[in-house]
């Protein structure tokens, strides 16, 4: 194989050019082709072992909370140069790095931050009410809502029950002056119409 250079010279404003043939040897051509395979091959065997462990990084990142204060989880905390959430990644991939069990790296971050730092709360203890109380708001409220329409509809019932049973009004001067008028209407109308 041979490769063909052209070297130009440039002298008082006027360039002058020739080709040069360069002459790889075979071993040398071998060696250089042989070196190329073998760096790409240990280029791509440590990200290979990094993706790895950032993907069990991030699953560790998604039960731990950034302490920021924006209250998003820490593998998904988007705030341009937080200081808590990059520190924290890292100190993940470390212990990731370091192989310690996902467990063991969580306790160390709620030994370190508190349990505040937990992306769910856990579910022992006194901390078990918080998986319970949406559950118990919503029987509550549905009982309130029950206990309010039942009370409308008795109320509309005992209502419509005392004014059948009620007497008829006395009638007073003025509503038999009104009938009195209306009969002497409807017999006037009758006879128009006869007519």
């Amino acid at each position: 194989m041979s490769i063909c250079l052209q070297k130009k010279t440039v002298f008082a404003g006027r360039s002058f050019g020739r080709d040069v043939n360069v002459q790889w040897p075979k071993r040398r051509r071998l060696a250089l082709i042989f070196a190329g395979i073998v760096g790409m091959a240990s280029a791509m065997l440590p990200l290979h072992v990094d993706a790895q462990k950032t993907e069990r990084a991030k699953v560790i990142g998604a039960k731990l909370m950034c302490m920021c204060g924006c209250g998003q989880i820490l593998t998904a905390c988007n705030h341009i140069n937080c200081p808590s959430s990059a520190p924290m990644i890292k100190e993940v991939d470390q212990h990731v790095s370091a192989g310690e069990a996902d467990d063991l790296i969580v306790q160390d971050f709620i030994q370190e931050y508190g349990e505040k730092v937990l992306s769910a709360p856990p579910s022992t203890g006194f901390n078990s009410i918080a998986w319970y109380i949406p559950g118990a708001a919503f029987a509550l409220g549905l009982g309130i809502v029950l206990v309010i329409i039942r009370m409308w509809r008795q109320r509309d019932v005992h209502r419509l029950a005392s004014a059948s049973a009620a007497p008829a009004p006395a009638a007073t001067l003025a509503t038999e002056v009104r009938s009195v008028q209306l009969e002497r209407a409807r017999q006037q109308a009758d006879q128009e119409t006869e007519e």
